[in-house]
């Protein structure tokens, strides 16, 4: 099999430049009633005066306008969680299959993740029906994304989330395979993340910020290794660790320069 490139850097350049595009995209078009706060604006309605179908929900935001919404939201906040999965598509790729490989792993991760995102919607919309008062509702959804994040369940998807399958190398069966990488690891992505993606889609006025915050912490918590299913807190101690050892190596550099220079 042919070896990869040791670097990764041209398909962190093309992952970052696209998740830059989709959050801008969201800022413009999602700032006020964009594609981003499509469901929620849905749900606001829906929930003030409970119709008998979701119709009228409908009607202000069009089902290509939800899924429109839901992924750039996705492609946003996710696209650095794919770094590590797709360079194993990579890395067991022939280079004449590599395009091929990495579109059906963003195919069956994005399937899994639009799949994902109706159920979520409909919790939405039903939270919001039961408690439309939007301090309850987001308050509950901590609540409910607190007791996640500590529980060995969220600690099962996350270990899932890093594991790398073998992978064929040829043919129907190699296409498969990348294939159902990508939906299976789209799958354990979403079940370890599910719980604080409520939160945006709760936030009414500061979903964006809400955004940027929870991408934030769903990518250094996947720099943590796989660990024991324990009921304990997870978080983003290891991406802390790092920036006080890199903001230490900075001052510790500085200080030397001035020394030299003096």
């Amino acid at each position: 099999m042919g070896r990869v490139p040791r670097r990764l850097d041209g398909r962190v350049v093309v992952l970052g430049a696209t998740a830059l595009a989709a959050w801008l995209a969201l800022a413009v078009g999602g700032s006020g009633d964009g594609t981003l706060t499509a469901i929620c604006s849905a749900a606001t309605a829906w929930a003030a005066s409970p119709p008998v179908s979701f119709d009228p929900a409908l009607m202000l935001n069009s089902p290509a306008r939800l899924v429109a919404g839901w992924a750039l939201m996705v492609t946003a906040m996710m696209s650095p969680l794919i770094i590590a999965p797709l360079r194993h598509v990579y890395d067991r790729s022939f280079a004449r299959r590599r395009g091929r490989a990495a579109a059906l792993f963003l195919t069956g991760y994005g399937t899994a993740w639009m799949i994902a995102g109706l159920g979520l919607q409909a919790l939405v919309l039903a939270v919001r029906w039961v408690a439309p008062a939007p301090l309850a509702v987001l308050g509950l959804a901590a609540g409910v994304a607190l007791l996640w994040q500590i529980s060995p369940a969220k600690q099962w998807c996350l270990n899932r989330c890093h594991r790398r399958p073998h992978l064929a190398a040829f043919g129907a069966v190699a296409d498969r395979d990348v294939f159902g990488f990508g939906l299976t690891n789209g799958a354990f992505c979403a079940g370890a993340c599910w719980a604080l993606m409520l939160l945006p889609l709760l936030a009414e006025r500061g979903h964006f910020p809400a955004m940027i915050a929870v991408a934030l912490f769903l990518f250094a918590e996947r720099l943590e290794r796989p660990a024991p299913l324990l009921w304990r807190w997870r978080g983003p101690g290891k991406a802390l660790r790092i920036a006080i050892a890199q903001t230490r190596l900075h001052m510790t550099s500085g200080s030397g320069i001035g020394e030299v220079s003096r």
